[in-house]
């Protein structure tokens, strides 16, 4: 993992990537996570996923993190983690109810971006966000395309045009 940290004092230890594909992200949100000493341990040696994760509200309006691996740690004993169990995420109750209202009524989801560090607390960047249909995703990559096109090409003129 690289140790560098980032302008906003946090050091990044998963990202979602395929997040940005299939959801169009409307509203971030930053919440805690309740981890135990052997998962902060494993996170600290850059050791986590969050590709199949997913975000679920209870009845009790407790948010939990599901479906995350972090893998046990190498030098833990018999108490180590379960590296796919469930966490629950700290956000205040405000926070979370505004989010249930919002992916009961209007077709919203709760999707894990990236779990980070800030200081000694572990974070993770929680978005609510809409589902992608297949062509907005073929219409994304299409642009993506296009502008790395069009970039390639005024490279290659700067290029040509400094050697005449």
């Amino acid at each position: 993992m690289d140790k560098k940290l980032a302008q906003d004092g946090t050091l990044t230890v998963a990202n979602n990537r395929k997040a940005y594909h299939d959801y169009a992200v409307e509203d971030c949100y930053e919440a805690g996570i309740a981890l135990t000493g052997t998962e902060v341990k494993s996170l600290r040696e850059g050791r986590a996923s969050l590709a199949e994760s997913f975000v679920s509200i209870d009845r009790r309006g407790e948010m939990w993190l599901e479906g995350a691996n972090i893998p046990e740690y190498l030098n833990g004993t018999w108490n180590n983690h379960a590296p796919k169990r469930k966490r629950k995420l700290l956000l205040h109750a405000i926070q979370i109810a505004k989010l249930s209202r919002q992916t009961e009524a209007k077709g919203y989801t709760v999707i894990p971006l990236r779990l980070y560090f800030r200081g000694s607390f572990v974070k993770v960047e929680i978005a609510l966000a809409r589902g992608k249909k297949e062509f907005d995703k073929r219409q994304a990559l299409r642009e993506e395309q296009d502008k790395r096109e069009a970039l390639r090409a005024m490279r290659y003129k700067n290029l040509h045009s400094r050697a005449i």
